[in-house]
């Protein structure tokens, strides 16, 4: 039992909720910012600072005098405009940076996306230093907002920075909904081409706070899982759930075509309609793996295989989502 204080971002989300969960379980103090309309899931026992990333009081109230800031917070295409998507998750990283330097707060721990980083060259597995070209406004805006972490680490405060790849577990209608779909209904006849690393929600909550207990300042950590192409993954749930896995691929040519498609349906209505481009088309076609073997030696960080994640997250697809 800890007794120390966090202040969280992105508390009311799917890796902020999880994160939260497990820090009070471990006797922490969590303070936790919410925008007004937010659902905060009943949580009484946190202490909520209600305002977003631009409200330099509300977040200097917010990180003054915490052991430790997690910051979560961001936007993504699924749900925001590209000028959204970089405001809040470049300059909302800026703002934040800013209250924790004029204040007594303590290390911070920006989780960032594994997007930044990709295979390069021959290696079909990245580590952090295979540091990539962004791909559309979310990996862009994320590569800049690491860039001010890394500069506040260098310059000003104590900051660590972590990379999870994809999260998988309950309360993600995004990743996990759709993977476990493929896995389980017999009305989804067909699996994405390419692969990617598979972690489990629990494990990445648990990396993030050994980067705040362990990491080195300013560096990078990417908080894997399995590496698997969308057919071995999908074929595994279907084996672990009893489900009726998708049989059939999304031919890669498809996914690409969709691409140019997208960007002209978004020029010819002048606004964003798919959170996609044809860069990002072509990305989602390609095996994305990653090794954590750095988070492994220095933070003591772990993964367990996907089907220990299931059972609770298809408890919960079954009751939320079904």
């Amino acid at each position: 039992m800890t007794g120390d204080t966090a202040a969280v971002t992105g508390a009311t989300g799917f890796l902020g909720t999880h994160l939260c969960e497990s820090l009070r379980s471990e006797g922490w103090e969590v303070r936790g910012l919410s925008r007004p309309g937010s659902d905060r899931g009943g949580r009484e026992d946190l202490e909520w600072y209600v305002g977003d990333l631009f409200d330099r009081d509300v977040l200097e109230s917010l990180v003054d005098g915490a052991d430790a800031v997690f910051h979560l917070a961001g936007a993504s295409l699924w749900s925001a405009d590209p000028g959204t998507v970089h405001r809040v998750n470049r300059d909302g990283t800026a703002t934040l940076l800013e209250a924790c330097a004029a204040t007594d707060a303590g290390r911070v721990v920006f989780t960032s996306t594994s997007g930044t980083r990709r295979p390069n060259g021959g290696d079909p597995v990245a580590d952090e230093t295979d540091v990539a070209e962004p791909i559309g406004a979310y990996q862009a805006s994320k590569a800049r907002a690491e860039a001010l972490v890394d500069r506040y680490a260098e310059r000003t405060g104590d900051a660590v920075t972590v990379h999870p790849t994809s999260i998988f577990g309950p309360g993600d209608r995004n990743f996990t909904a759709q993977l476990l779909a493929m896995g389980l209904e017999p009305t989804m006849p067909a699996y994405l081409p390419g692969g990617l690393s598979v972690v489990g929600v629990d494990d990445v909550v648990a990396g993030i706070v050994a980067a705040h207990e362990r990491g080195e300042r300013g560096e990078h950590y990417i908080l894997g899982g399995e590496n698997l192409t969308y057919d071995r993954a999908v074929s595994r749930i279907a084996d672990a759930l009893g489900g009726t896995p998708a049989r059939l691929p999304v031919s890669a040519a498809a996914i690409r075509a969709a691409g140019p498609v997208a960007e002209l349906v978004d020029a010819t209505t002048g606004r964003r309609v798919f959170p996609f481009d044809r860069r990002m088309a072509r990305l989602a076609t390609r095996r994305l793996f990653y090794t954590s073997r750095k988070a492994h030696e220095e933070l003591g960080y772990t993964y367990r295989p996907l089907e220990a994640h299931l059972p609770e997250a298809a408890a919960w697809y079954r009751d939320e989502v079904r």
